[in-house]
C-alpha cells in the first residue's frame, strides 16, 4: 500500500497575526511527521494549482475575483473589517495551490500511481459555498475534487466523509440536490455553522444524498465509531461510491479550542481505519484526505500521523497524547436507529 502527501509553503504565507486558523497548524503538523518518523513512509507529491477553469465550476467567477483582489491590494477580511474569514497577500496563490493539491492528489489514485493521498493543506475548504467564503475558507478544495472526478474521470459516485466538529455547510449546499455526491457528515451540535440537522437530507434529486449526524458536546470515540460503523458503513454500501472524499477535521479532539467533542487520536486512527476498509472493499482502495479543522496543536498534528497510519495499513496507532481528563458521555439510546430509519435502514 503506497501513501502521498501533498504540501506546499505557500500555505504558511496565508496568514493573520493572532488568528486561530494559522500557518503553526501546518508547522506543528509537519514536525510531528519527522519526529514519528512517518515521513519516511509517505510518497511527497508536488500540488499543481487549480486552472481557472476547473475552479469557476464550482465558485462563481465573480467570487474567484473578488478573492483574488482582496490579496492583491494586501488583504483584509473577506466580507469587510474584522471578518474572521481573512484575505493575506498570498492567499490567492495558497488557495490554488490548497483546491489543487487534492485535485492533485486525486488524480494520482485514480490513475494508479499511489493507493491513497493525504493533503496538508490551507485555507481549510469546507465552509466555501459557490459565491461566497465564510468559517475560515476560501474556496471548497473537496468539492472542486468530486467536480473534477466526474467531469475529468467519468465518474458517476462519489462519496465525501467530513469528520469535522464544525459542519461542512458549504460542501453540503454545494451538492444538495445531487445524486452524484453523497456528502455524509459527523458535526457537533450547537456551534458554528448553526446548521447540519439530521433532516437535512438533500432536495430534488438528491433527497436521499445528503446525511448529516449531529452529535452532542462530550460524545467521543465510542459514539462516532458507532455512527460509522451502524450509518456509514451500511449508506456507503448501498450507494457503491467508485471514490472516497475525506475533509478531515481534527477539531473533534478533547484538547482543541473550538469544540467540545472527546476524540482521542487513537478514535481518528479507528476512524481512517474504517474509510480505508470501505475504499477497499467499495472502489479499489481510492481514498483521498484534505485537511480541514484542528486547533489543539498537538492534537490536530498526532490526529494527521494516526490517520496516515491508517492510511498505510497499520494495525495499531500508540496515541502520545492519550484520552481526556473527563469520561465521554454515551450515545443517546434509539439516536441510531431514528437516522437509520429516516435514511432506509433497518434497526440494529
Amino acid at each position: 500500500m503506497s501513501t502521498a502527501y501533498l504540501y506546499d509553503p505557500i500555505y504558511l504565507q496565508h496568514f493573520q497575526h493572532d488568528h486561530v486558523e494559522g500557518p503553526e497548524r501546518l508547522e506543528h503538523i509537519q514536525r510531528a511527521l519527522d519526529v514519528s518518523r512517518m515521513r519516511e513512509r509517505l510518497i511527497e507529491l508536488k500540488p499543481q494549482p487549480i486552472t481557472l477553469e476547473r475552479l469557476t465550476r464550482v465558485h462563481h467567477a465573480d467570487y474567484v475575483t473578488q478573492v483574488k483582489r482582496a490579496a492583491d491590494r494586501g488583504g483584509g477580511g473577506l466580507m469587510g473589517r474584522g471578518d474572521e474569514t481573512y484575505v493575506a497577500p498570498k492567499s490567492y496563490e495558497a488557495a490554488l495551490l490548497a483546491a489543487g493539491a487534492v485535485v492533485t492528489g486525486m488524480q494520482a489514485v485514480l490513475r494508479g500511481e499511489v493507493t491513497n493521498a493525504f493533503a496538508l493543506v490551507r485555507p481549510p475548504g469546507h465552509h466555501a459555498f459557490t459565491d461566497h467564503g465564510e468559517g475560515f475558507c476560501l474556496f471548497n478544495n473537496v468539492a472542486i475534487a468530486a467536480n473534477v472526478a466526474r467531469s475529468d474521470f467519468g465518474l458517476d459516485r462519489v462519496l465525501i466523509v467530513d469528520f469535522d466538529v464544525h459542519h461542512g455547510n458549504g460542501t453540503n449546499s454545494i451538492f444538495y440536490d445531487d445524486p452524484s455526491v453523497l456528502f455524509f457528515s459527523t458535526h457537533q451540535w450547537g456551534i458554528y455553522p448553526g446548521t447540519g440537522h439530521w433532516s437535512e437530507i438533500g432536495d430534488g434529486a438528491g433527497v436521499g444524498y445528503s446525511v448529516n449526524v449531529p452529535v452532542l458536546p462530550g460524545w467521543g470515540d465510542a459514539a462516532l465509531i458507532a455512527i460509522f460503523d451502524q450509518l456509514l458503513d451500511p449508506i456507503a454500501r448501498r450507494f457503491k461510491p467508485q471514490l472516497i472524499l475525506c475533509s478531515a477535521g481534527y477539531d473533534p479532539h478533547w484538547s482543541d479550542r473550538l469544540g467540545g467533542l472527546l476524540m482521542t487520536d487513537q478514535g481518528f486512527f479507528d476512524l481512517t481505519q474504517r474509510l480505508v476498509q470501505l475504499s477497499n472493499d467499495l472502489c479499489d482502495g481510492k481514498l483521498v484526505l484534505t485537511l480541514e479543522g484542528g486547533y489543539g496543536l498537538d492534537g490536530l498534528a498526532y490526529g494527521v500521523v494516526a490517520s496516515f497510519g491508517a492510511l498505510l495499513g497499520d494495525r495499531a496507532f500508540d496515541d502520545p497524547i492519550g484520552p481526556p481528563r473527563r469520561t465521554p458521555r454515551d450515545i443517546e439510546a434509539g439516536y441510531l436507529d431514528q437516522l437509520r430509519a429516516l435514511h432506509g435502514l433497518p434497526a440494529c
